[in-house]
């Protein structure tokens, strides 16, 4: 079968989940944005996928999307541009390249690197798309602010005038059962809620949570945003 066959049909499932899961929970499927995560796989793929109509695509590694973003920029559709959105850490050298090749930022979770990306946003571009990291189950694996700690760095992030704070953005622990995985993601939910009620922005929009795993638990609790790449483009390719 062609790639082109294959990432298309697998698209397409993707798609039908989480219609499929909008309906279950009383939502409306257009209220869930897919992104699309091409880690390790190349601007080829992303092409392909983005001749399907996706529009937004995810990058765990910030060089590795750069790349991809330099590559796919002179046969863009200027009607439907790629959105792109790094979703994989940021570290301090690396924060001028998301300014400059990324319109959404979701990892941001201590005031340095936000400052960082505020100073090193070009004036030519709107502000960047920012989304808090958090924590939410206390994974001691994982990056992300505490919970309690949200609403102190939101505010603090909504004085940098060229970002735009849009939401949070959640990467849990494993968890098996869809009501174990609902429950968390609703404690997410509550403190976007909590967040948005507080500082009444007109932009905070944005609850980035759920992957190929569990995105119907995810949609269930409120996701907006779900980050999928395996059920996309299959299982990550890593060098040998």
């Amino acid at each position: 079968m062609p790639v082109m066959t294959t990432l298309q049909d697998n698209l397409q499932a993707v798609q039908s989940r989480i219609a499929a899961a909008c309906a279950a929970c009383g939502r409306n499927p257009a209220e869930v944005t897919l992104l699309a995560v091409s880690k390790t796989f190349g601007a080829d793929a992303v092409q392909e996928v983005a001749a399907c109509g996706q529009q937004d695509f995810g990058e765990n590694y910030i060089q590795e999307g750069v790349d991809k973003i330099t590559i796919l920029q002179s046969s863009a559709n200027p009607e439907t541009p790629l959105i792109w959105h790094c979703i994989g850490p940021i570290q301090s050298n690396k924060t001028k390249y998301v300014t400059e090749f990324f319109s959404w930022a979701h990892t941001v979770d201590r005031l340095k690197i936000a400052q960082r990306l505020n100073d090193q946003r070009p004036d030519h571009l709107p502000p960047l798309n920012i989304c808090l990291q958090v924590n939410i189950d206390g994974a001691a694996t994982k990056s992300g602010v505490a919970p309690e700690e949200v609403l102190e760095l939101s505010k603090l992030v909504t004085q940098l005038p060229r970002l735009a704070l849009r939401g949070l953005m959640t990467i849990p622990d494993p968890l098996k059962g869809f009501e174990a995985q609902v429950a968390l993601h609703t404690k997410a939910r509550a403190l976007f809620n909590d967040v948005r009620d507080e500082l009444n922005l007109p932009h905070f929009d944005t609850l980035s949570m759920g992957m190929t795993s569990d995105l119907e638990a995810a949609i269930h609790a409120g996701s907006t945003m779900v980050r999928v790449g395996t059920a996309i483009f299959g299982e990550r390719q890593y060098p040998v």
